[in-house]
């Protein structure tokens, strides 16, 4: 099969590309012909502020480049990763206009909330949840704290549902968890377009053994990742357990003044992939008291990896992810008291860790493998091929668990082209 995959690049490197570089070499090792158009949003600081509103609404000479790729190449499916904002939801009617079928990964709100987030003034926000047009966020200013840039990520999620792009050029979205699925079904995608396949981790790095007596927190080090909530729990633990925390961001400054006050905490920096790994198996558990609507965090499916149990928020993906006092235990969002009881209770039953330790690896090999997502993506791509190669493509259907259980690689980086639109 021939799979033309395309992306927009964030100019600080993040999740989706990462995803979008392991979904290609999944594709490409199995013996696929992968075709790659990318743009990066570096190119955004040589426009100006009409040129970069005009391209997120649509872009026509992204939508020229990838037809002449679409018309040389024809491939037998379209997968965006990430759009916005240079890439725009022009590429699709390019791709519609080929009849070559598109899929489109949603890997966060932006279809929905222009944050992307669902999340405002520490706390989850939904205010922009359902209506055709999403002012409270162009009144709050909720994308990079402007209201003109917040009002032009609105003006493009307005202006494609009035032209139906969602219903009538996208074949088949792809949520990452049930709970992402519910809330873009409310947001007004066709439930009859959208089928839930999580992220997956490759290749795979083997259990660990807990050995290290610590807790570890790995992410970027932001106000929506719960950090406040982190620290304060563990001024109340004492030396129950000590915290090592991985990762680098806007409060990184404010964390390290934070642990010159309590010995039990450690900051280590930014740290490599095999990095992360290795401290991550040795962990006595994860720990991710995020306040947002994580979408499918790839740190836990990486703890699964290892057999590391995860203390996180009833919140989200993660409180679907993670299966209470089995993988591991919850704790009340924003709640410091109810996180450092949880840690307590982990550190004073060795029998209950044990278990979810096994639990949490077993969980990885049932729903995490790069073989199980390489099948779930090969149905997904025949599920919108026609006539003949489409085959049965379970949609999503709420409250049901969905198990779904070539090598020629040209590569397009079009950095000069503009892309700015991601899912919905």
């Amino acid at each position: 099969m021939k799979i033309l995959l395309c992306h927009n690049y964030y100019q600080q490197a993040g999740g989706e590309d990462q995803v979008f570089a392991d979904e290609a070499a999944l594709l490409a090792a199995r013996g696929h012909e992968v075709v790659r158009y990318t743009v990066h949003n570096d190119a955004i600081e040589e426009m100006g502020r009409v040129t970069i509103a005009a391209k997120t609404l649509w872009n026509r000479d992204t939508s020229r480049a990838i037809t002449k790729i679409l018309r040389r190449e024809r491939p037998e499916v379209v997968h965006f990763t990430n759009t916005f904002p240079l890439i725009s939801p022009a590429a699709y009617y390019a791709a519609k206009t080929e009849s070559i079928p598109v899929v489109q990964s949603l890997h966060n709100y932006r279809l929905l909330c222009p944050a992307s987030t669902f999340y405002r003034d520490g706390k989850p926000c939904e205010d922009c949840l359902g209506k055709a047009i999403p002012w409270p966020a162009v009144l709050h200013g909720c994308y990079r704290s402007s209201r003109t840039a917040t009002g032009v990520v609105a003006g493009m999620t307005t202006l494609h549902r009035l032209m139906r792009t969602w219903q009538r050029k996208v074949d088949r979205f792809v949520a990452l968890s049930h709970f992402s699925a519910e809330k873009f079904i409310a947001g007004g995608l066709p439930a009859s377009k959208i089928v839930v396949k999580p992220n997956f981790l490759a290749p795979d790095p083997g259990s660990g053994s807990g050995g290290g007596g610590y807790a570890l927190f790995v992410g970027r080090l932001a106000t929506e990742k719960g950090l406040e909530t982190l620290l304060k729990a563990w001024e109340q633990l004492g030396d129950v357990l000590p915290l090592k925390i991985v990762g680098d961001g806007p409060l990184a400054s404010w964390v390290a003044e934070r642990t010159t006050h309590n010995q039990q905490i450690t900051w280590l920096g930014r740290k490599s992939g095999p990095e992360v790994l290795q401290w991550m198996r040795e962990a006595t558990c994860l720990v991710m008291p995020s306040e947002w609507y994580e979408c499918c965090p790839k740190t836990l499916i990486e703890s699964f990896a290892v057999g590391t149990p995860a203390v996180v928020s009833r919140l989200g993906a993660m409180a679907e992810m993670v299966q209470h006092e089995h993988t591991g235990l919850h704790f009340e969002p924003r709640n410091a008291n109810d996180l450092a009881s949880q840690i307590k209770r982990l550190v004073g039953d060795p029998a209950l860790s044990s278990r979810m330790r096994q639990s949490a690896r077993q969980q990885f090999e049932e729903k995490y493998t790069a073989d199980l997502n390489y099948e779930q993506l090969m149905n997904i791509y025949r599920g919108v091929m026609r006539p003949a190669a489409a085959v049965n493509c379970p949609t999503f259907r709420p409250q049901e668990t969905l198990r779904q259980p070539c090598n020629q690689d040209t590569t397009h980086d079009n950095s000069n082209i503009d892309s700015l639109a991601q899912p919905f």
